[in-house]
């Protein structure tokens, strides 16, 4: 087994990096086709912020592609310039939020039934992407796929020796040698690429931001530094914690630099961590083996990755982002003894994925509610009408 410093490049790590992936590469592609990006240049720098996470954080602290801004990239058709430009303008936000202490303070600010509340409408909204668009994806043949894929996670996924995403993952491969992989489409793609480098002007930087970025810091507020930091400290209690302004800084200074390569806007995300972790990932070794795949698909297959990518087969992909989501939605199991935290939890949970913006109003209205004596008082009451109607019913 290789190991370098705390890094760890075995079974379970290789297995963890695969477990993100599910929500990464559809974004990425339909990014690359709606803006116009440089394929190669968007893997090579997304690969590369990844190894750079695993090697400054030593966890499964893994790079995203900013969801929010990508779903207004992909049905707004808006420019590959002004994409980039919005990575600059967000970078610099986040900067400025961490070097002047505002993120440590909303963390002591926002209390932990909220940030529950955030992760609980993430897995939510992953499942039903899951759900509804990668596992549908081949009809009948796709939902076989995905209930071989679900069969094969449940039996294994915590098997230290037999990793459940990695025997999936082959699966997907063979199904695609068999059924739709084109060896001459690939082979006269073969060719090795570098970024292209680019400079933003301010037109692009101030209509990025206006388009993309206002619409993305809420979303990023409250998972990509809020309940990261909370999944963190849940799934590494032992090591030291981490701070909001770290992982404000790695967010900022990676969309400082990947725009100037080319490269899309990204972020950190609680959900992709709890991926990582789910399927074997204990330290950034699982982000380092991700990040390398992008490089050498990048590199050498720049031009044909998306017909790389179409010959995988969804459903899978699918399979793998539903137990993401349910490994974020059970982070909130911990609300359940407290009646007051566990509503607060649901109510922010289903705001944030029912209503647009819902993240920046989820956490106003959870936070709210949380210091307020009125609505103290009235969940209170609701939760001792609850405990009475379950009486009730038990008698």
């Amino acid at each position: 087994m290789l190991q370098l410093s705390t890094l760890r490049f075995n079974r379970r790590e290789f297995a963890g990096a695969f477990g993100d992936i599910g929500t990464d590469f559809p974004l990425l592609v339909a990014m690359i086709l709606a803006a116009g990006l440089d394929t190669p240049s968007v893997f090579i720098v997304f690969g590369s912020m990844q190894i750079l996470t695993g090697l400054v954080y030593k966890m499964p602290m893994p790079v995203q592609p900013l969801k929010a801004m990508a779903t207004l990239v992909i049905t707004g058709k808006i420019a590959g310039p002004i994409v980039l430009g919005a990575g600059i303008a967000i970078g610099t936000i986040m900067f400025f939020l961490s070097l002047f202490g505002f993120l440590d303070r909303l963390t002591k600010l926002i209390p932990k039934a909220v940030v529950r509340g955030l992760q609980f409408g993430l897995g939510v909204s992953l499942c039903l992407l899951a759900c509804k668009e990668y596992i549908p994806a081949e009809q009948t043949r796709g939902y076989i796929l995905a209930a071989i894929s679900f069969i094969i996670i449940v039996l294994l996924l915590d098997h230290k020796k037999y990793p459940a995403s990695l025997f999936v993952i082959l699966l997907g491969i063979i199904y695609s040698v068999t059924f739709h992989f084109n060896l001459t489409i690939i082979q006269s793609n073969v060719e090795v690429h570098i970024p292209k480098l680019f400079l933003p002007d301010a037109d692009m930087i101030l209509k990025g931001f206006v388009l993309l970025a206002i619409p993305q810091i809420p979303l990023s507020l409250g998972n990509s530094i809020l309940a990261t930091k909370q999944v963190s400290d849940d799934l590494f209690p032992d090591r030291k914690p981490i701070s909001v302004k770290k992982i404000g800084f790695t967010y900022s200074l990676m969309n400082l630099i990947s725009p100037l390569f080319s490269g899309i806007p990204c972020c950190h995300g609680a959900g992709g961590m709890v991926g990582h972790y789910t399927f074997g990932g204990r330290t950034g070794g699982s982000v380092v083996i991700y990040g390398s795949l992008y490089i050498i698909l990048g590199l050498f297959f720049g031009n044909g990755i998306q017909n790389i990518i179409k010959t995988f087969p969804l459903p899978m992909l699918g399979v793998i982002l539903f137990f993401e989501a349910l490994s974020l939605i059970t982070l909130m199991k911990d609300t359940i003894q407290n009646k007051r935290e566990f509503i607060i939890a649901i109510l922010t949970g289903m705001i944030a994925f029912g209503l647009p913006y819902g993240f920046l109003i989820a956490m106003v209205v959870g936070t709210s509610i949380y210091y307020s004596p009125i609505a103290l008082a009235t969940l209170s009451t609701l939760g001792d009408l609850q405990k009475k109607t379950s009486e009730t019913v038990n008698k």
